[in-house]
């Protein structure tokens, strides 16, 4: 398919299942003064290159909470019981979508990374059609040295004990924070994969590598959200 992004429907999927054990419906829990969900719809919403922001959920609640947000870009519908089980992937549920919809490409976007920008969304969309991408995922750069552990011995992945790099000078690694995934439908309906082909990466900044799994998670990015709240605001109120 010839990539033309102003001739291309470019839908947004974000998935909120109900049966989270470990917080649960954490999608709708209130952090830094808005459901956790929220976070991400209206970034997305605010990206111009997005066509349509769907939620698609398994819980009546969830999609009450969500219909709240008043958008014309903004569609709810339901997610079959099957993809929303404990050991349902969220490829399940991604598959599921394209086989009922129309559209050229979709980005995946996760709730649970609710320091995504609307600009993120802008440069990796652009990003994905400039390079001819097959599929595009988020990441940040981990500057870290990783060992593998093999029977009573341990050796290193990355780097070299003795030549060890200065952090400073030390490229490091890409790891997927789950931000977003785009990819096309006609690719995700072959492959039944988020991500296939050439695939390409768009680099966030390191604090966006949390995602909230766990209570201990919730707490640190309800911190870093609280200071990005605090530097929008002393960004809007330098000029004044």
């Amino acid at each position: 398919m010839q990539k033309n992004i102003r001739k291309s429907k470019i839908v947004a999927l974000i998935p909120l299942r109900g049966g989270s054990k470990t917080i649960p419906f954490k999608n709708i829990k209130e952090i830094v003064g808005k459901p956790l969900a929220y976070w991400t719809i209206e970034a997305t919403l605010s990206c111009a290159l997005i066509d349509e922001v769907v939620v698609s959920s398994d819980s009546d609640l969830i999609k009450n909470k969500i219909s709240e947000i008043k958008n014309k870009k903004l569609r709810i519908i339901s997610r079959s019981k099957k993809t929303a089980t404990d050991t349902a992937t969220t490829e399940s549920a991604l598959i599921e979508f394209a086989q009922n919809h129309n559209f050229d490409y979709v980005i995946l976007i996760q709730a649970t990374s609710p320091l995504l920008n609307s600009f993120h969304l802008k440069r990796g969309i652009k990003k994905y059609f400039k390079n001819r991408c097959d599929s595009l995922l988020s990441v940040v750069r981990q500057r870290r040295f990783i060992w593998k552990e093999e029977g009573c011995k341990a050796k290193p992945i990355n780097y070299d004990p003795l030549n060890r790099p200065r952090r400073q000078d030390f490229e490091g690694f890409l790891v997927e924070n789950g931000a977003f995934y785009i990819t096309s439908r006609e690719r995700l309906l072959t492959t039944k994969c988020r991500i296939s082909g050439k695939i390409c990466v768009y680099e966030m900044p390191k604090e966006s590598y949390f995602e909230i799994d766990e209570s201990s998670d919730w707490i640190i990015v309800e911190k870093l959200l609280r200071l990005k709240q605090k530097m929008k605001f002393k960004s809007k109120n330098c000029c004044i």
